[in-house]
């Protein structure tokens, strides 16, 4: 049995990966699960050093996408669709570029095959602050979240990956492990070959992710993709227009 990668099955047929973003858990991405097990054998994935994964020794790209293909190899899963959102869709890439033969279709949610300048700080601020203060309850946890970041709606996700530990309420994911890692996390993937593949970029219209200069390292890195902007959507575009993004990802599938 693999026990790095934590994987919820659903569904038959054809194999797809789903992929969330960084602090996040496969199980962010139900919604898009549900609509797409009806054809398909669907797979949310934890990431390693987030859910239920592994953690590992250093936080990369090329790590993360290393660790999915053995779960794949391990689960006997020769191909599959990949959809990844955000740090998940950078990983996606990764395994695109770096392992092909293991993706078939790729979709990219709102994050291009570039480096970004870290914009977490805040964020690993809060989540260090609440490690130390032994928080009791989750109403505790979210009043320290609540000093360093004012949206709820990120509090909220974030307190998704908070579970009950033996003394107090502790992060799903690998805090220090992600932080000493975060730059590698942050840059551009491995360009180790074009990716031949069909791809589809879905960029959220309010969104400031994927800009235009991005888009000839898009088409230079995979050669088969195109790009589809969804209106009333910003990052999160798969919760903004979940029924939008889910039409375009069954589009690109069946195609």
């Amino acid at each position: 049995m693999n026990t790095t990668i934590y994987a919820s099955t659903s569904g038959q047929g054809p194999d797809v990966l789903l992929l969330p973003g960084l602090f996040g858990q496969g199980s962010n991405l139900r919604g898009i699960a549900r609509a797409l097990e009806g054809q398909y054998r669907v797979h949310c994935l934890d990431l390693p050093d987030h859910g239920r994964s592994a953690w590992l020794e250093e936080a990369s790209l090329a790590h993360y996408a290393q660790a999915i293909v053995v779960w794949m190899r391990e689960s006997s899963i020769h191909s599959a669709q990949v959809v990844g959102h955000s740090l998940g869709g950078k990983v996606a890439m990764q395994m695109a570029l770096s392992h092909a033969t293991f993706v078939n279709r790729l979709v990219v949610a709102d994050i291009a095959p570039v480096a970004y300048a870290g914009q977490h700080c805040a964020v690993f601020q809060a989540l260090q602050q609440v490690m130390e203060a032994d928080c009791q309850s989750r109403q505790a946890a979210d009043a320290v979240l609540a000093g360093w970041i004012e949206d709820p709606a990120v509090r909220g996700y974030l307190l998704m990956g908070l579970k009950r530990g033996r003394e107090a309420y502790e992060w799903r994911f690998n805090v220090r492990g992600l932080l000493k890692g975060y730059a590698r996390l942050c840059a551009a993937p491995d360009f180790d070959h074009v990716f031949t593949g069909q791809t589809l970029f879905l960029r959220g219209a309010d969104s400031n992710y994927v800009r235009a200069e991005h888009e000839s390292t898009m088409t230079k890195w995979f050669s088969a993709s195109r790009l589809v902007s969804l209106t009333g959507a910003g990052h999160w575009l798969h919760t903004d227009q979940p029924t939008a993004f889910c039409d375009e990802v069954m589009r690109h599938f069946t195609a």
